[in-house]
């Protein structure tokens, strides 16, 4: 029985959880003098698995489980353009099966119903107020909020969600320096898809973007879009450690490694053989395939399954070590 009650003790102190299957549940959090955000929440829980929130995503969760006591970290998710808050559900999910609490936003204005501020600077104004705005909510009026360890939160950003997570760790993106890029490479595809938006830079787009936010303590970044706009100092300000993933073969992003040269502390760089622009999504069923095969397609020789179970080991071994989270020790 002492035993017990030890074992019970250290789940508590440790923010892990008892076992059963993750939590999920919906949620919108305010984002002033604009729509409601919508976002998901994944989280440790003691109740049995219910089914899936969504037909296009295979999830086998515990909807509107119970959230068991302990203080957990916090993991905010930036999906890419025209994406939505279940994008990465499966890595949202082993986080939490790991013991965080995990929240994904859709993002007013560039997602997958509506993209009237996709490729433009206020999108890239816009994103990093949202995740601010979401921890904002997490920590002052979700009901699961006590649950939530305030010191320690961190950001996870795919394509432009790793653009907008960088701004929200410190950096400062200089979105005129996307206009002279395009003029030079007319053919990129990001340059591409602002020209059909529409989008061209203007005096409104000289001011900097900066939206730091000092609660963030560790970052995972994925394919980020416009590395460009942060030269030559644009990420100097960032001191949080970071996590960067590259696609040998990504297809849409072909400057996220500059990132990598432009952060002061080297990054945890993972480079990915054979990997695209999509390769950190969550594998695709056929109902989602039909819907956006270009998010389900790899490149030849690449099997997403297979990296995304290392991906997912490797991501929660970074925010546990960043995050000062303790394991126990194997006996």
């Amino acid at each position: 029985m002492k035993r017990l009650f030890v074992a019970i003790g250290l789940l508590w102190l440790l923010g892990l959880h008892a076992a059963g299957a993750v939590g999920f549940q919906w949620a919108s959090a305010p984002d002033p003098g604009q729509s409601p955000l919508q976002i998901a929440i994944w989280y440790p829980s003691t109740s049995a698995a219910t089914g899936s929130p969504s037909p296009a995503f295979d999830m086998d969760v515990a909807i509107n489980g119970a959230l068991p006591a302990g203080r957990h970290p916090l993991i905010v998710m930036s999906h890419g353009t025209g994406g939505m808050a279940l994008n990465s559900y499966d890595t949202a999910a082993a986080l939490a099966d790991a013991g965080f609490i995990v929240v994904a936003i859709t993002h007013t204005g560039d997602n997958y119903q509506d993209q009237s501020t996709a490729f433009t600077r206020r999108n890239f104004a816009d994103r990093p107020r949202h995740v601010s705005q979401v921890i904002d909510f997490m920590l002052g009026a979700w009901p699961g909020r006590r649950s939530i360890d305030p010191d320690r939160i961190g950001l996870f950003g795919h394509s432009a969600g790793g653009t907008t997570v960088l701004i929200d760790a410190g950096g400062i993106s200089d979105f005129s320096r996307a206009e002279a890029f395009c003029r030079d490479d007319p053919a990129d595809w990001g340059c591409q898809q602002a020209r059909q938006h529409g989008s061209t830079a203007g005096p409104a787009d000289a001011e900097p973007i900066s939206e730091p936010d000092k609660r963030i303590k560790a970052v995972v970044v994925a394919a980020p879009a416009l590395a460009v706009t942060f030269q030559p100092k644009g990420l100097a300000g960032i001191t949080v450690p970071v996590q960067l993933w590259v696609g040998a073969e990504d297809e849409l992003v072909h400057d996220a490694s500059l990132v990598r040269t432009l952060l002061p502390t080297p990054p945890d760089y993972h480079l990915v053989p054979h990997g695209g622009h999509f390769a950190y999504l969550a594998p695709c069923n056929d109902l989602l395939r039909n819907a956006a095969p270009a998010i389900c397609a790899d490149p030849k020789g690449f099997d997403r399954v297979a990296f995304l179970r290392g991906f997912h080991r490797s991501v929660i071994a970074f925010y546990r070590q960043h995050l000062n989270i303790v394991t126990p020790a194997k006996s």
